[in-house]
């Protein structure tokens, strides 16, 4: 399954940046806002050791990582959700990814201009937050207004959809994000539809510089749990130089442990996405495979096609790191570890699977 991240911010703050350090892309990354207008796409790999440990294993002809779609969305600014700075645009290109990669300025300096003439991380977040909250009530007001003849139709849907649109109202005009209402499974399948912004994951990427240590970092937005530090430019410098190179640099750095690296980045999305991996192997190639958390073994193997669920019959299932210590398909078979799979099993995270149809 494919999923995508938005990069997401005010202008200037390290967006472009980080896509091209990413993806490797040359893209324009120039100092003023609205440099990126219509959204850059790149895709990028989830690193994963399991993999290179399997293709080794079954010496495998090809190594297939499951990978990320990162999308690079211009600049927001206040006022967007009324089309400010092209604000419709850029909220559209918000509600078409799975989730939101909403990076924040951390570091000081004079030479990078700040929309707003000075470094101030909580009300960065702020503006971006109440602009996405305020297009959210925008949507869920329309809504309310056309489904009106619908519930007096008696249509349950039409009046299951009312309610939780009158309690994400209330929410929104608390100030408060889409995601903070609960709402139990029914509730979840008739608001599906409205793509709101603010019901989707976020991940705070705090863009610091490599000097910055522990007592700075603490005192960047405390009250966020669900963020990491990361010093996009020095991330990017360091994807230029060869990978020997880039480590003596990073072990030079002296890098506070709170940072993070690009690869704790693409890793947090994965999790925050509700994602898992499983694997196939063999000499052909050793793949890895996206799916949602609590996967059934059919569902799952519609991953790799569809007759994979519809003409499921049972799957071989190993944990890659059982099979690995086995050290063949077959010792792991006599030892008993190879277990025999139903359509009920639900797929856990590094199952090395092999379905039969």
């Amino acid at each position: 399954m494919g999923f995508s991240v938005g990069i997401v911010g005010l202008p200037n703050v390290g967006k472009s940046t980080l896509f091209k350090t990413l993806t490797k892309k040359e893209i324009d990354i120039s100092n003023y806002p609205f440099c990126t207008i219509d959204p850059n796409v790149g895709i990028v790999k989830v690193p994963d050791e399991r993999l290179e440990k399997l293709t080794v294993f079954s010496k495998s002809a090809k190594t297939i990582p499951t990978a990320i779609e990162f999308v690079d969305i211009a600049g927001l600014v206040e006022g967007a959700h009324e089309g400010e700075g092209l604000g419709n645009k850029f909220l559209a290109n918000i509600r078409e990814v799975d989730m939101i990669a909403h990076i924040v300025r951390g570091f000081p300096s004079g030479k990078i201009t700040h929309v707003h003439d000075k470094v101030d991380p909580a009300h960065d977040v702020d503006v971006i937050n109440t602009e996405l909250i305020l297009a959210d009530l925008d949507t869920v007001d329309k809504r309310l207004s056309k489904i009106e003849k619908e519930v007096r139709s008696g249509d349950k849907k039409a009046i299951t959809l009312k309610a939780v649109l009158e309690k994400y109202k209330v929410a929104l005009e608390d100030e408060k994000m889409a995601n903070s209402v609960v709402l139990d499974e029914k509730e979840k399948e008739v608001v599906k539809e409205l793509q709101l912004l603010t019901n989707k994951p976020v991940l705070y990427v705090v863009n610091v510089s490599e000097e910055q240590k522990a007592a700075e970092l603490d005192a960047i937005l405390p009250d966020i749990k669900n963020k990491i530090f990361l010093p996009i430019q020095f991330e990017l410098e360091l994807r230029e130089l060869e990978a020997e190179e880039a480590e003596v640099f990073r072990a030079e750095a002296e890098l506070d442990p709170k940072v993070s690296s690009l690869e704790d980045l693409t890793t947090r999305c994965y999790d925050l996405l509700g994602l898992i991996t499983f694997l196939t192997t063999g000499t052909d190639e050793t793949r890895a495979w996206t799916i949602k958390k609590d996967s059934t073994a059919p569902q799952a193997g519609s991953a790799i096609h569809s007759d994979f669920e519809e003409k499921f019959i049972r799957a071989s299932i190993i944990n890659w790191q059982k099979l690995i210590e086995a050290g063949s398909l077959g010792n792991a078979a006599e030892k008993g570890l190879l277990r025999t799979e139903g359509k009920t099993y639900i797929v856990q995270d590094g199952d090395v699977i092999e379905f039969k149809i």
